[in-house]
């Protein structure tokens, strides 16, 4: 049962089955999976895709090589400054809803660093594993942009927006263990044993009773696709506001030219 899916999602986004159980993986190892252009777009109908599969049960994400996504990828960034947002908004809110709207499970395997972009997508699957070296984080303010792909919606939701607040704000990451002790994440393991963990809980959900299994987690994402659908429009126009900003271009230039941005308030 072992070995490559014949379904292949994109080419940024490979796939592998091992049973019922379907493995999409973020495919730009280079890059430390970091969304361009082509993956966000194909971050578009995987899941639609995974959720139509007629030969899986469970999902897991997971990423390429040494990191799950370190968010967006910089040079995305400025094509979206000089050209513009809204696209990659409409896309963003397709992303967050497909990832609500899949009845399977979907299961976080959080390989290495998952930031920005990459956390929202961690978070927002049904059950997170992280490996001990693993961090997690939104660092949007870093880069002069608003978290609004979908960070101001889960991280209140997960840890209370006290907690939310300070790291939202800052972009501070934390480190896996750090993040399963005040409930963002599941569970954390050390690397070698974090593919047998998930494999061993995705083996139990796909020998379980799928319909029960699958009108649950549907129970549950009420709430939180109503809370979706309250705010995140709002939160995808602050981002989109904060595009144009001089600040979100200072910090795109520092970046690629290897130094700290200096923000002028704008």
């Amino acid at each position: 049962n072992g070995g490559r899916s014949k379904l292949r999602l994109g080419s940024t986004i490979s796939a592998t089955r091992r049973g019922r159980i379907l493995t999409p993986t973020l495919n730009r190892p280079d890059k430390l999976n970091a969304a361009d252009k082509q993956m966000h777009r194909e971050l578009c109908t995987v899941f639609h895709d995974a959720a139509d599969d007629p030969h899986s049960d469970v999902i897991v994400l997971t990423g390429a090589g040494r990191a799950f996504s370190s968010g967006g990828d910089i040079e995305w960034m400025q094509e979206m400054i000089d050209t513009g947002f809204g696209q990659t908004a409409r896309e963003a809110k397709r992303i967050i809803n497909a990832l609500l709207d899949c009845e399977k499970p979907v299961i976080a395997k959080v390989n290495g660093h998952a930031t920005g972009f990459g956390a929202t997508l961690a978070l927002f699957c049904d059950v997170i594993f992280a490996s001990e070296d693993a961090k997690i984080g939104d660092p949007h303010v870093s880069v002069g942009f608003t978290a609004g792909d979908g960070g101001t919606v889960i991280w209140p939701q997960l840890i209370g927006y006290a907690r939310a607040k300070e790291y939202l704000l800052t972009g501070d990451l934390i480190p896996a263990p750090d993040a399963a002790r005040m409930g963002l994440i599941n569970h954390v393991v050390p690397a070698a044993e974090l593919d047998a963990k998930v494999d061993a809980f995705a083996d139990r959900l796909a020998a379980g009773a799928s319909v029960a299994i699958r009108t649950t987690k549907m129970s549950i994402n009420i709430g939180l696709k109503q809370l979706v659908a309250s705010v995140m429009d709002a939160c995808l126009a602050m981002e989109e506001a904060s595009n144009a900003t001089a600040d979100h271009q200072e910090a795109v230039r520092a970046f690629a030219e290897g130094r700290r941005p200096t923000f002028n308030r704008g």
